[in-house]
């Protein structure tokens, strides 16, 4: 069929015309695939049932005595209890170092202190209250928490020093917390000093120096109970060295419950637990436990050797 001269141009005017909208609708199926991911995150954390908050016992400060009794938990998906008749007493100021296997109970028994989970069986006690009779704020309000992996926000040094509940903390107490975290040198040396941006989750900053900036988080919390997950085990040596200065300082005067992988930090601890399975099998001070040589010593004997043999790699 012969075209005529005005069918021939709009073929052609056509055909170059469709590519560009074909290339959108491409680009659309991303964005909506996009926002279906956003989406479902969204709505799993909306999904989730609100914690129970029936407690109604509040406190400014307490003194730190912490007791554990009788306590046994079982995750919900699990048949295995995480814990099994845990009794503990720490009085207020003393530190306790938990060490142990992965998969001992370690993390479980911290995480019940401020009711990140409940527990059904055996009683948790801050100066002789449950803590199930605390009000969700007032009970974590008695509750500084350090660990490994560091949640950071896009946003200036200071907002991340200062944020949730000590969100408008005055200037001086924050410069103040960040020296004593031994954070204001690398502060310093930043382009706006505490104004600056640092990213998502401090995408610009070191490990050590995002670990340092959550313990200056601790400090102005200033909080009578702290509790420490394994804060320096993924650090190089200069940057632990940092980090144990301000742990030495964040806590002094604090009831401390230290959860630790490298035994080299918690040897000065008023008190060792050794978990296994759950259960406490062994206490007792540094020396008393490598006396008795029995699982911490083979703990201990374990780190040092491979310590040994890095240095000799090294």
């Amino acid at each position: 069929k012969t075209a005529t001269a005005g069918e021939f141009v709009g073929f052609f005017t056509a055909a170059f015309l469709l590519p560009k909208p074909i290339r959108q609708l491409s680009d659309a199926n991303s964005e909506i695939l996009r926002g279906l991911a956003a989406a479902e995150m969204l709505f799993e954390v909306l999904d989730e049932p609100v914690e129970l908050n029936q407690g109604r016992y509040e406190l400014e400060r307490c003194q730190g005595l912490i007791e554990f009794k009788n306590l046994s938990f079982s995750y919900p998906e699990s048949t295995i209890p995480a814990l099994h008749n845990i009794n503990l007493t720490i009085e207020p100021g003393k530190t306790i170092a938990l060490v142990g296997a992965s998969g001992s109970g370690k993390s479980t028994l911290i995480n019940l202190l401020p009711r990140f989970y409940d527990y059904s069986v055996g009683e948790i006690l801050i100066d002789g209250v449950n803590i199930n009779q605390y009000s969700l704020e007032s009970l974590r309000k008695q509750i500084a928490v350090v660990t490994q992996n560091v949640t950071l926000f896009n946003a200036t040094v200071a907002e991340n020093i200062a944020y949730g509940i000590l969100g408008g903390a005055d200037r001086t107490k924050i410069v103040q917390a960040a020296e004593d975290a031994y954070a204001m040198g690398f502060i310093n040396n930043l382009p706006q000093g505490l104004d600056t941006e640092i990213g998502e989750n401090g995408v610009k900053l070191s490990g050590g120096q995002r670990q340092r900036l959550a313990l200056a988080r601790a400090l102005l919390k200033d909080a009578p109970i702290l509790i420490l997950d394994e804060a320096t085990s993924a650090l190089d040596t200069e940057s632990e060295r940092y980090i144990q200065a301000a742990l030495n300082r964040l806590i002094q005067g604090r009831t401390t419950i230290v959860v630790a992988h490298r035994l080299s930090t918690i040897e000065n601890a008023d008190l060792i637990l050794v978990m296994e399975k759950g259960q406490i099998i062994e206490q007792g001070t540094h020396l008393e436990l490598l006396g008795r040589e029995g699982a911490y010593t083979r703990l201990h004997t374990m780190q040092f050797g491979e310590a040994k043999e890095e240095s000799r790699t090294v």
